[in-house]
């Protein structure tokens, strides 16, 4: 389980680096190791224009091209995010009722579920590209107004990637519905796990700078500098391994609140008592 975000990661980065290639590569006549073609590439996909206000200074704005291309590895991005994210939640649903995880059996999976990603992340990245639009165009207020959607889009979209994989149905607008939906119903639980998760993390990183701190004491006082260099090293890398645990304990958190509201299944090592602890019961 801890190894197939690693997996994910870098086949997203080569899948990435691939279509983004060519803008590198776009022929212009000269060599790739000459100034002159990359000045190329930047008249290619940038216009330069005197400032509005300033006639000595210049503006940078994207070209058809360059904005197109960028429109394409968008939702290439967000394509491959969702893609993934079906493999891992996938194999991540899998681990919660007792199976053994398989990156290859999540892969081959996230192809099977091929349609529903697709419409999701056109459904996604238009919603994305509207937000963004009207962030940039209106003024404070209005941005004011666009971020507070793009919350509320993030949060009501929470459990849509558990619902693609066990959901076959390929309409964004009832998987957008349903997650809402079940967001709602784990309200109460899904809180206070995320609170306990953070506030964990927060006594993690106190207790971390306390031995970060007593490390730099010892140093100064024997003079050796060696130890804050060491210290600092062992610091940073325990605090990256620390962040990568915490996510991907998240992730299974939220895996095991999607079986629990929309399957009853009370996955391991959760048990009944500790989700029935938070859970928001409406009155009929």
């Amino acid at each position: 389980m801890l190894l197939f975000p690693v997996v994910i990661s870098v086949l997203t980065l080569v899948i990435i680096l691939f279509f983004a290639a060519p803008a590198a590569l776009w022929p212009t006549g000269h060599s790739y190791t000459s100034l002159d073609h990359w000045q190329a590439i930047g008249a290619t996909f940038f216009r330069v224009s005197p400032h509005a206000t300033d006639s000595s200074e210049t503006t940078f704005t994207y070209s058809p091209t360059a904005i197109a291309y960028l429109v394409f590895l968008y939702f290439v991005s967000m394509f491959l995010a969702t893609f993934f994210n079906v493999a891992f939640y996938n194999e991540i649903l899998a681990a919660l009722t007792g199976k053994p995880v398989s990156i290859s059996r999540g892969l081959k999976f996230a192809c099977s579920r091929f349609q529903a990603i697709f419409m999701w992340t056109l459904f996604a990245g238009l919603v994305g590209l509207i937000i963004k639009t009207i962030e940039r165009r209106l003024d404070l207020v209005g941005r004011i107004i666009a971020r507070l959607i793009g919350i509320t889009w993030s949060i009501a979209s929470v459990f849509v990637i558990p619902i693609i994989v066990r959901d076959p149905s390929v309409n964004p607008v009832a998987m957008l519905r349903k997650s809402a939906a079940m967001l709602k119903r784990t309200w109460g639980e899904a809180l206070i796990g995320y609170a306990g998760m953070a506030f964990g993390s927060l006594i993690i990183m106190l207790a971390s700078l306390v031995l970060l701190g007593g490390a730099v004491f010892v140093s100064i006082q024997a003079n050796n500098f060696w130890i804050i260099g060491i210290a600092a090293a062992v610091w940073v890398l325990g605090l990256i391994a620390w962040s990568y645990l915490m996510n991907v304990a998240g992730l299974v958190f939220k895996g095991a609140l999607y079986l629990y509201a929309a399957e009853g299944i009370v996955p391991q090592p959760y048990n009944k008592e500790m989700l029935d602890a938070a859970w928001k019961y409406k009155k009929s």
